[in-house]
Protein backbone atom coordinates (compact mmCIF):
# COMPACT_ATOMS: atom_id res chain seq x y z
CA UNK A 1 0.00 0.00 0.00
CA UNK A 2 1.10 3.54 -0.71
CA UNK A 3 0.21 7.02 0.44
CA UNK A 4 0.09 9.43 -2.49
CA UNK A 5 0.50 13.13 -1.70
CA UNK A 6 -0.10 15.50 -4.60
CA UNK A 7 0.45 19.25 -4.45
CA UNK A 8 -1.39 20.71 -7.43
CA UNK A 9 -2.89 23.93 -8.76
CA UNK A 10 -6.48 24.40 -7.55
CA UNK A 11 -7.94 24.34 -11.06
CA UNK A 12 -6.87 20.69 -11.53
CA UNK A 13 -8.61 19.24 -8.46
CA UNK A 14 -11.64 17.81 -10.29
CA UNK A 15 -9.37 16.02 -12.78
CA UNK A 16 -7.31 14.57 -9.93
CA UNK A 17 -10.45 13.29 -8.20
CA UNK A 18 -11.53 11.51 -11.40
CA UNK A 19 -8.10 9.93 -11.80
CA UNK A 20 -8.11 8.78 -8.17
CA UNK A 21 -11.51 7.13 -8.69
CA UNK A 22 -10.25 5.25 -11.76
CA UNK A 23 -7.11 3.90 -10.08
CA UNK A 24 -8.43 2.66 -6.79
CA UNK A 25 -7.92 5.63 -4.53
CA UNK A 26 -10.05 4.77 -1.50
CA UNK A 27 -11.18 8.32 -1.17
CA UNK A 28 -9.21 11.51 -1.15
CA UNK A 29 -8.41 14.09 1.52
CA UNK A 30 -7.99 17.63 0.25
CA UNK A 31 -6.51 20.70 1.95
CA UNK A 32 -5.98 24.24 0.75
CA UNK A 33 -2.34 25.13 1.27
CA UNK A 34 0.13 27.84 0.31
CA UNK A 35 3.58 27.17 -1.05
CA UNK A 36 6.38 28.00 -3.43
CA UNK A 37 8.98 26.05 -5.30
CA UNK A 38 10.69 26.85 -8.57
CA UNK A 39 7.89 29.32 -9.27
CA UNK A 40 9.01 31.60 -6.38
CA UNK A 41 5.78 33.57 -6.31
CA UNK A 42 4.99 36.81 -8.10
CA UNK A 43 5.40 40.55 -7.71
CA UNK A 44 2.41 42.84 -7.50
CA UNK A 45 1.68 46.45 -6.70
CA UNK A 46 -0.54 47.52 -3.84
CA UNK A 47 -1.26 51.22 -3.24
CA UNK A 48 1.84 52.19 -5.20
CA UNK A 49 4.15 49.82 -3.33
CA UNK A 50 5.67 46.81 -5.01
CA UNK A 51 5.24 43.67 -2.95
CA UNK A 52 6.43 40.14 -3.52
CA UNK A 53 4.03 37.30 -2.82
CA UNK A 54 6.17 34.20 -2.59
CA UNK A 55 3.49 31.79 -1.38
CA UNK A 56 0.90 30.75 -3.93
CA UNK A 57 -2.38 28.90 -3.36
CA UNK A 58 -2.15 25.15 -3.98
CA UNK A 59 -4.19 22.05 -3.21
CA UNK A 60 -2.73 19.20 -1.18
CA UNK A 61 -4.49 15.91 -1.95
CA UNK A 62 -3.75 12.68 -0.09
CA UNK A 63 -4.97 9.19 -1.01
CA UNK A 64 -4.26 5.58 -0.19
CA UNK A 65 -3.72 3.18 -3.11
CA UNK A 66 -2.67 -0.40 -3.75
CA UNK A 67 0.93 -0.93 -4.83
CA UNK A 68 -0.02 -2.18 -8.29
CA UNK A 69 -2.00 1.00 -9.10
CA UNK A 70 0.78 3.50 -8.42
CA UNK A 71 2.57 3.53 -11.78
CA UNK A 72 -0.58 3.99 -13.85
CA UNK A 73 -1.88 6.60 -11.40
CA UNK A 74 1.33 8.63 -11.75
CA UNK A 75 1.22 8.41 -15.56
CA UNK A 76 -2.39 9.63 -15.59
CA UNK A 77 -1.63 12.50 -13.22
CA UNK A 78 1.25 13.66 -15.41
CA UNK A 79 -0.80 13.27 -18.61
CA UNK A 80 -3.88 15.15 -17.38
CA UNK A 81 -2.55 17.68 -14.87
CA UNK A 82 0.54 18.93 -16.67
CA UNK A 83 0.31 22.30 -18.39
CA UNK A 84 4.01 22.31 -19.17
CA UNK A 85 4.47 25.42 -17.06
CA UNK A 86 6.36 25.96 -13.82
CA UNK A 87 4.03 25.52 -10.84
CA UNK A 88 2.09 22.43 -11.98
CA UNK A 89 3.03 20.73 -8.71
CA UNK A 90 4.59 17.55 -7.38
CA UNK A 91 3.53 14.05 -6.33
CA UNK A 92 5.13 12.04 -3.52
CA UNK A 93 4.71 8.29 -3.11
CA UNK A 94 5.25 6.97 0.41
CA UNK A 95 5.27 3.41 1.70
CA UNK A 96 2.33 2.80 3.98
CA UNK A 97 3.21 0.42 6.79
CA UNK A 98 -0.34 -0.18 8.04
CA UNK A 99 -3.87 0.99 7.35
CA UNK A 100 -6.95 0.30 9.45
CA UNK A 101 -10.58 1.07 8.80
CA UNK A 102 -11.80 2.41 12.14
CA UNK A 103 -15.42 1.30 11.70
CA UNK A 104 -14.66 -2.40 11.08
CA UNK A 105 -11.09 -2.90 12.22
CA UNK A 106 -10.14 -4.20 8.75
CA UNK A 107 -6.44 -3.83 8.02
CA UNK A 108 -4.11 -3.64 5.06
CA UNK A 109 -5.58 -3.86 1.56
CA UNK A 110 -8.96 -4.82 3.03
CA UNK A 111 -9.10 -1.36 4.61
CA UNK A 112 -8.74 0.30 1.21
Amino acid sequence: MKLIIAIIVPSKLEELKQIADRYGGSGITVSSVMGCGTQKGKKSEYKGLETEINLLPKIKAEMFVKDDAVEQLLLEIQKHLSTGKIGDGKVAVLNLEELMRIRTGERGNKAL
